[in-house]
């Protein structure tokens, strides 16, 4: 890592369910442009526990050459920091940014999880998460917190289950809640389309320089 990478602020990216490290490519390109260091974290969210993938992003997260680490987790990406945050903590980590992370319980997982092919779906990672008690809020009660949910509501969650309003069309606002947060804010969004927001990584620069969002009357509700 050059000396100039060094001193600036890492973001390490954290992808949801079913995905890889790349759909957070055009987010880390827009986070560079505001100053940031991205480092893509890539995990088997299907066939690896919390746990397991909490050590692996343990592991990469130790091995960064950097002086202070933020994250911006995207959906179960978000859940996975906590947990990693709750068993291995750094005294290098800054600010979390939670983007669509169902931290306060998921009907559409819910409902998948009664049957043999909605838990092979939803994989071991997630299933861990509904089925085990979230990391204790004390224990990441020393990170300043953000989290952003999504108004807009387009997703196949809405074919799967009835989601409270207003939601992303997966996640609604309400299961987005999480304990000890320095900041929230709802975007016009949906799910998926977090990836791609400009107006997502306008925030979250903001918050991770100040641990504040832009709580403009475009942006919040």
């Amino acid at each position: 890592m050059s000396g100039e990478t060094a001193v600036k602020d890492t973001v390490v990216l954290v992808h949801g369910l079913w995905m890889v490290g790349w759909v957070m490519r055009l987010m880390g390109m827009r986070l560079r442009r505001c100053g940031f260091h991205p480092v893509f974290f890539s995990y088997p969210s299907m066939r690896g526990s919390l746990s397991q993938n909490a050590l692996l992003l343990s592991r990469l997260v130790a091995g960064l050459a950097a002086q202070r680490i933020h994250f911006i987790g995207h959906s179960l990406g978000g859940l996975l920091v906590l947990q990693m945050l709750a068993e291995y903590p750094d005294r290098r980590i800054g600010r979390i940014v939670l983007a669509g992370s169902p931290y306060n319980g998921s009907c559409v997982a819910t409902k998948l999880a009664r049957g043999r092919p909605g838990r092979y779906i939803l994989g071991r990672s997630l299933l861990q998460w509904l089925n085990r008690k979230p990391p204790a809020p004390e224990g990441v009660a020393r990170y300043e917190l953000g989290v952003i949910a999504g108004r807009r509501s387009m997703g196949a969650g809405r074919l799967i289950a009835r989601l409270p309003r207003p939601n992303d069309g997966v996640v609604a606002v309400e299961e987005t809640r999480t304990p000890n947060t320095s900041d929230r804010i709802v975007l016009d969004v949906n799910h998926s389309g977090m990836l791609l927001s400009p107006e997502l990584v306008r925030q979250a620069c903001l918050f991770l320089r100040s641990g504040h969002f832009s709580h403009d009357l475009d942006a919040s509700s």
